[in-house]
């Protein structure tokens, strides 16, 4: 999620007040004391440079007075110099390290940057001053940009008084809260947004977004229905509309705002996979396919679109073209779920796949016993379709094989073994590793649809329906994971654009 910052306006003279309650120490008459009263005056009139000059001057004559160096690295702030105001706040701190007007002069300088270094002087703040408000608001937004949803809600529930006012920050709250699965107290925080933001569209989808998570679509679709006009140009919108108007049981107004959405943006495959799903919940087989076929004219090669025609393929009892459709996801996305490395190693595969089975084949000299390397090369070489018993097809099995030993509750490997021993005609096999993968993961998609189509095979069909519907249920599982993913609205955009038109109004599921 992409966070716009929260702006604190006030931050500047809140540390010039600070600094002004400091001065007041100083011994009254002194000449320090007098200075210290008209730098201030100088900043609040915004004469910057006359400033830095009496600072710069009584510094050199006095350059362990911290207050100076704070003055100093406040008038420099406002001038813009950012530099020399660290610097400046540096050094006082390095003078008096609990000082909070230099404490919150460095701070707001970091934070409207996002730099992590605000981190632990805002903790320093807290530590003095427990109810700071505005420290626990900007910590919080630090956090929830770092990903520490956990720690930011903490901070925002303390700031709760500051942030009611603030668009940003309640944006941010109830995102983590969101990510964190507190839906109940997530959806009063966007309630709070949409008030504050009457006239913007993207709280009221942030909010719609909440709700249907959880489960209260009726009063989803209440906030979306304002956005339903005929002229509205934005496909998630009508997406996550058709969700929830499909959950309360209004197909026919679920099934016209979804196409309505492809057609806006007719490359976009989530829209394919939600088509797939509610043709697959009413039987609407032959029509989802249709709209399959639709969806890879505009997005070649995309796996989630062949998985959901390969499932309707399925529900039709088209085995052979399901068996290539899975086929065909699997060599897709075979290294979907194998974190940082694997998604570079797919991009050299895609890009030059000699390359990366050579680099693999280089760490396996070092790392002989690494399952992960072991997995990686037998997934490229399958991924060159070799003839069955050739030196690279044997190759892939003996480090599939090797994985498997090595590692055997890596389900990825149950997964590549099955469908190495499917091309090789082993449904029997294939069948036990795909138990093997359910065992380890239940939810295996992979596993399921191999089991389905190793048991056509052997001519063990007996189980086949059952299996069907487990692999459809699977699959809308994985969708709505899929979806509760999808992105907050932080900035009104333009509505996504696409062909002017395409012909999906042929049937109805």
């Amino acid at each position: 999620m992409g966070f716009r910052r929260a702006k604190f306006a006030g931050l500047a003279l809140s540390i010039l007040l600070s600094v002004y309650c400091g001065a007041q120490h100083t011994a009254s008459g002194s000449k320090q004391g007098s200075t210290i009263a008209e730098v201030q005056t100088l900043i609040r009139s915004r004469q910057y440079d006359q400033a830095l000059v009496l600072t710069g001057a009584d510094l050199e004559k006095t350059p362990a007075d911290y207050r100076l160096w704070t003055l100093q690295g406040i008038a420099l702030s406002l001038k813009g110099d950012t530099k020399g105001a660290l610097t400046s706040f540096d050094q006082a701190l390095h003078l008096s390290p609990t000082y909070e007007p230099a404490l919150k002069g460095e701070v707001e300088i970091l934070f409207r940057s996002g730099d992590k270094r605000a981190v632990p002087l805002l903790e320093r703040i807290l530590k003095a001053t427990p109810n700071d408000l505005t420290a626990h608001e900007m910590l919080a937004t630090l956090e929830s940009k770092d990903g520490d949803c956990a720690a930011a809600a903490e901070h925002f529930e303390l700031a709760a008084d500051s942030i009611a006012t603030h668009p940003e920050s309640l944006e941010a709250y109830g995102y983590c809260l969101f990510e964190m699965k507190q839906f109940d107290k997530a959806i009063p925080v966007f309630e709070r947004l949409v008030s504050l933001l009457p006239d913007r569209t993207y709280p009221k989808y942030d909010l719609a977004l909440v709700l249907v998570s959880a489960k209260q679509y009726e009063t989803a679709i209440k906030t979306l229905e304002p956005l339903l006009t005929e002229d509205q140009k934005d496909p998630d919108i009508l997406s996550l509309a058709s969700r929830a108007y499909e959950a309360t049981k209004n197909t026919p107004r679920a099934v016209a705002l979804l196409r309505q959405a492809i057609v806006l943006s007719p490359i976009t495959p989530s829209y394919y996979a939600e088509f797939a799903a509610l043709c697959l919940e009413h039987d609407s087989f032959q029509v989802g396919v249709d709209m399959m076929n639709v969806g890879l004219k505009y997005i070649h090669d995309d796996p989630s679109i062949y998985l959901s025609r390969g499932l309707l393929y399925v529900e039709l009892a088209d085995f052979d073209q399901a068996e290539k459709d899975f086929s065909r996801v699997e060599h897709l996305s075979s290294f979907q779920s194998l974190g940082s490395y694997a998604l570079d190693m797919n991009e050299v595969q895609r890009n030059n796949p000699e390359q990366a089975l050579a680099r693999v084949r280089s760490q396996l000299k070092t790392h002989p016993d690494d399952p992960l390397l072991n997995y990686f090369l037998a997934q490229l070489l399958m991924n060159q379709s070799p003839d069955l018993g050739s030196k690279e097809f044997k190759e892939a099995m003996s480090a599939a094989l090797k994985t498997a030993k090595l590692k055997p509750e890596y389900v990825p490997i149950h997964d590549l073994l099955a469908s190495i021993y499917m091309q090789a005609g082993q449904y029997s096999q294939a069948i036990d590793e795909c138990h093997l993968a359910l065992h380890y993961d239940p939810s295996d998609e992979a596993a399921t649809y191999h089991l389905l189509i190793s048991l056509k095979h052997s001519g063990q069909t007996q189980d086949l329906p059952a299996l069907s519907k487990q692999i459809s249920v699977l699959h809308r599982q994985s969708l709505q994971r899929e979806n509760e993913r999808k992105s907050f609205r932080l900035i009104e955009g333009n509505a996504a654009t696409g062909p002017a038109s395409t012909d999906t109004n042929a049937h109805s599921p």
